[in-house]
């Protein structure tokens, strides 16, 4: 791997977008337990410059991580770029305890597009993602304000996050669904059944804890077994797997460190052989 790494991931298409399908959360550009603005802004705004300068091209965020904290810094960081596809979420609710609370409200999630629209300085929010389903609210309800912002203009594309392979099918006979976002990862393959549907469909794959550390320390010892062959971390190992796992994933590992950054992004140089990619997948079976 290069000692300057740039994003060597293959491109997928989103909507009439093509990105890079190695990309980057920004839900750590926050403070403890994602509530408030991290120690240094201006570090985390560097972050995201440096993401875009070494190829990445898709950036996803939420209303709730701050609250308001993440877009807030994406705004001001790169503002409305043709060549960085900026994804965001709809659909929790934040409080000081640090509770993530499902409110899939028509109305909520009309006032929050506009929200999100003024902290990312755009007039389009190019990917706007349901975060979780709500047991207060139909879901076909939820799903419907979304499908009326994309009518309306003020929405490029529509996303799923934390969703069955059955609210998928059920979205779609009401917008065109063009990713789906649920956990996935080398030890956590519990979205396993929505992957294979969005593999079967060509819908994009977004997985989040793409390297979340337990996860990924429970099959430390053959990830650092790999890594030697190639002189990577086990991270690394763990995120050059998921590229391999299905052409639809778009993993998205996120961190507040430039260092970090650069580590992720260098996993795109990583070439797993067949055997490889086999050993990994069957180590959670």
């Amino acid at each position: 791997m290069s000692e300057t790494p740039q994003n060597e991931s293959d491109t997928f298409e989103i909507g009439d977008r093509t990105v890079h399908r190695l990309g980057f959360g920004a839900m750590r550009l926050t403070g403890d337990e994602i509530i408030g603005p991290p120690e240094d802004e201006e570090q985390a705004r560097e972050v995201l410059e440096r993401a875009v300068d070494i190829g990445v091209d898709l950036i996803d965020t939420a209303d709730s991580y701050g609250p308001a904290v993440s877009e807030r810094l994406i705004g001001e960081a790169l503002g409305d770029r043709d060549d960085v596809l900026v994804a965001t979420k709809a659909g929790l609710l934040r409080n000081r305890e640090g509770e993530w609370l499902a409110h899939g409200d028509p109305d909520y999630i009309r006032n929050q597009v506009l929200t999100s629209l003024d902290r990312l300085r755009t007039d389009t929010i190019d990917l706007y993602q349901f975060h979780r389903p709500d047991d207060d609210t139909p879901f076909e309800d939820s799903v419907a304000a979304f499908a009326e912002l994309k009518d309306e203009g003020l929405v490029d594309e529509v996303g799923l996050s934390n969703v069955s392979p059955e609210h998928i099918d059920q979205a779609r006979e009401q917008v065109e669904i063009a990713t789906v976002q649920n956990r996935y990862n080398i030890g956590d393959r519990g979205a396993a059944d929505a992957l294979e549907l969005c593999t079967e469909e060509g819908i994009g794959f977004i997985p989040w804890a793409p390297i979340n550390g337990d996860d990924v320390d429970e099959h430390g010892d053959l990830l650092d077994e790999i890594g030697d062959e190639h002189d990577a971390t086990r991270r690394q190992v763990a995120l050059a797997w998921l590229l391999e796992r299905s052409e639809v994933i778009l993993p998205i590992p996120g961190t507040s460190s430039p260092e970090h950054l650069e580590s992720n992004v260098a996993a795109s140089q990583l070439s797993l052989s067949d055997e490889e990619v086999q050993q990994l997948t069957d180590a959670a079976d």
